[in-house]
């Protein structure tokens, strides 16, 4: 009887086994993420990252240098709008005020652009929330180059403000968040400030090699690309963006079109 029994609970137990093994796993290859090698795609190494860094900061160094040219004023620097808006209404001279403001209020509307596109696409198009507002970039350079180019910057000084402000807004806050707020590219307050930290610690043995390297990079590259914007609009005026338009297409568009397939 015993012997029966443990037949039994042998038989009960192989079934138990068997019943509770999970079915075949089957591979929804719809849903895979696409194998890219864009810098803008959300999954880049770190090679990736460098050079996107470096390649932004040049082109922001390059837009705000040939900015200055057309406009009287770095449209990036929002501190040094703030504060020239503070000293025109302490010397009521009020005639730039507006002025400023408008720059002022297009960097911030560039940067939530940036958020509104970042945000759509990380629900529908993840592979998209970086490449999306690096791309409109590129389409607003090029716009901004081949309609300056066909009609005199003084009497649209204040549309081509707003829309270099915009543009470099919508590009701080791009590289804002594909670095992990870890790096701006629109101006180099901050670098310099890490810079500066680095080269202390190196006194001490204690700095970061590679970080001190990147730094030194980004504030060479944003002079670099300073000089070229400037030498560029002295020499063909707002059509000189017309390049850093296509670059920036260039880079976006790999990530766009994978998208696609």
């Amino acid at each position: 009887m015993s012997r029966l029994w443990g037949t039994a609970m042998e038989i009960q137990a192989h079934t138990s086994l068997k019943i509770s093994l999970p079915k075949p796993l089957t591979l929804d290859t719809r849903h895979e993420t696409p194998k890219t090698h864009s810098m803008l795609h959300p999954t880049r190494t770190h090679a990736q990252d460098t050079i996107l860094a470096l390649t932004l900061i040049a082109i922001a160094g390059a837009v705000n240098a040939g900015g200055f040219l057309a406009v009287g004023h770095y449209t990036s620097h929002m501190s040094g709008m703030v504060a020239e808006s503070a000293d025109a209404l302490a010397t009521r001279n009020y005639a730039p005020i507006a002025f400023l403001a408008t720059g002022l209020l297009a960097f911030i509307l560039g940067a939530a652009t940036c958020g509104w596109l970042a945000g759509w696409a990380r629900r529908h198009r993840p592979h998209l929330q970086y490449a999306l507002p690096i791309a409109l970039e590129g389409i607003l350079i090029l716009i901004f180059g081949m309609l300056e180019s066909a009609m005199s910057i003084p009497h649209g000084m204040s549309t081509t403000m707003a829309l270099l402000c915009f543009i470099m807004g919508l590009q701080n806050a791009t590289i804002t968040r594909a670095s992990g707020e870890r790096i701006r590219t629109t101006h180099v307050t901050g670098i310099s400030t890490d810079l500066g930290i680095e080269i202390g610690h190196l006194l001490h043995k204690t700095a970061d090699l590679r970080k001190l390297a990147l730094l030194t990079g980004l504030l060479a590259m944003f002079f670099g690309g300073g000089l070229l914007g400037a030498y560029g609009f002295l020499n063909f005026g707002p059509a000189f963006t017309l390049p850093i338009g296509l670059v920036l297409l260039a880079m976006a568009l790999p990530t766009v079109m994978g998208s696609r397939r």
